[in-house]
């Protein structure tokens, strides 16, 4: 045997003992990084999709729940293994997503009924004290406040360095994201409770004047408004140049985007008081009449409708082929998504309107008995840190090297003797 074979076959010992140990290192790695997947703010994404690529959860395995002193209808943002939510015991929380312990809380004036935006280590939140306030993520420190006219029930949507946001004092806002100074406001005729969905240069909202309102993103002008026959409460979801919107008229209504134009109407039996999820060309959405609908997205004829025990408040979350919604029967629900088929559900203490945020296979949510819940399967505790990980490969290295020195030597003995 010649040299040069030898030597051959001493480097593929060593590259492919390398590359065993990495890779199976890296799957424990892997495992262990729970925090690729976010949902930033409500409904997911600036266009209230609320969609997400998350593993399917099972929402009868309980994770862990928090009590607040008050009750949750704050939808939870969760973001780099934090949980983010609002209570109506005035303050905002800040907990660790995998065991539900505290990391920090603020305390507001009032209630806080708005989901928070988190970006880039940035929390936006409104509250019944009429302020729009921004919080340093790590410990919960003020960074800024913005007073509004009254109460600040909508959710803010974050996008290119400004902040959206409506309030009771009939106004959406738009905000510097860094100083919180006011950029436009524009009035409408009633209290703006609807969180702004804000899609290529364009805000979307709703009025209790019973609008649906399209403004430029960049100065506020009015682009069109679109009048339903009762008000809109809850966001409007946008995706493919088409406004989902629901209404207290009980009308589930889809807008061309550009021209506000009617594109159809579907009607239920009950108040559309919950933001629909898009995807895989449905909408989603629930109803007062007890009903969860899924609607085919381009002409709003009917595909299923599961009946659920009570009114559905919660805007709904769609991961990967499953519906997750709560109900006013105190459950938070699990649906196959292409069939309406149920899945798995949990009872809670009370009514359940905070909308589910659905990452990396677990569901949190909150609910009228002052609890924040979270589920899903327990991680099995494989994860190695960054220096096990690199000690783990350096004896990887090692033991290859070995290895292959062994076999070039006996190889050498071998041919020289």
């Amino acid at each position: 045997m010649s040299s040069k074979s030898v030597a051959l076959r001493c480097l593929i010992v060593v590259l492919t003992l390398i590359l065993v140990f990495t890779v199976i290192s890296q799957g424990f790695v892997a495992h262990g990084d729970q925090t690729a997947d976010s949902w930033p703010m409500f409904s997911h994404d600036p266009q209230r999709t609320g969609r997400t690529e998350s593993p399917a959860v099972d929402v009868s395995q309980l994770l862990w729940k928090y009590k607040t002193d008050g009750h949750v209808t704050s939808s939870p943002a969760v973001v780099d293994g934090t949980v983010y939510f609002g209570s109506w015991d005035k303050y905002i929380y800040s907990l660790d997503a995998k065991s539900g312990s505290l990391n920090w809380k603020y305390k507001t004036g009032d209630s806080v009924i708005s989901s928070p935006a988190v970006v880039d280590g940035t929390v936006y939140i409104g509250s019944w004290d009429s302020y729009v306030y921004a919080l340093d993520a790590k410990n919960g420190s003020l960074i800024w406040k913005y007073k509004t006219g009254d109460a600040v029930n909508s959710s803010p949507a974050v996008v290119d360095g400004k902040i959206y946001v409506g309030s009771l004092d009939f106004e959406m806002y738009c905000l510097d994201i860094g100083t919180g100074e006011v950029l436009w406001r524009f009035k409408t005729e009633g209290s703006v409770y609807s969180s702004p969905a804000v899609v290529d240069g364009k805000v979307y909202f709703g009025s209790l004047d019973n609008y649906l309102y399209a403004l430029d993103a960049e100065d506020g002008s009015l682009l069109w408004k679109y009048k339903t026959e009762d008000t809109i409460v809850y966001a409007p979801g946008v995706v493919d140049g088409t406004v989902y919107v629901g209404s207290l008229d009980n009308y589930t209504y889809a807008l061309d985007a550009k021209s506000g134009s009617l594109n159809w109407k579907y009607k239920t039996n009950g108040w559309i008081h919950a933001s629909p999820a898009l995807a895989d060309g449905k909408v989603f959405i629930g109803s007062d009449d007890s009903y969860l609908y899924s609607l085919d997205a381009k002409n709003g004829s009917l595909i299923w409708r599961y009946k659920a025990g009570d009114s559905i408040a919660a805007s709904q979350a769609y991961a990967t082929g499953v519906i997750y919604t709560g109900s006013d029967d105190f459950y938070v629900y699990a649906l196959d998504a292409k069939t309406g088929e149920f899945l798995s559900r949990f009872k809670t203490e009370d009514t359940v309107c905070s909308s589910p945020a659905v990452v990396d296979g677990k569901v949190y949510v909150g609910s009228d008995d002052f609890y924040l819940y979270a589920f899903g399967k327990e991680e099995t505790p494989l994860s190695l840190s960054y220096e096990l990980y690199a000690g783990v490969i350096t004896v990887a290295i090692g033991i290859a090297g070995a290895a292959a020195y062994y076999y070039w030597h006996k190889l050498s003995i071998y041919r020289f003797n």
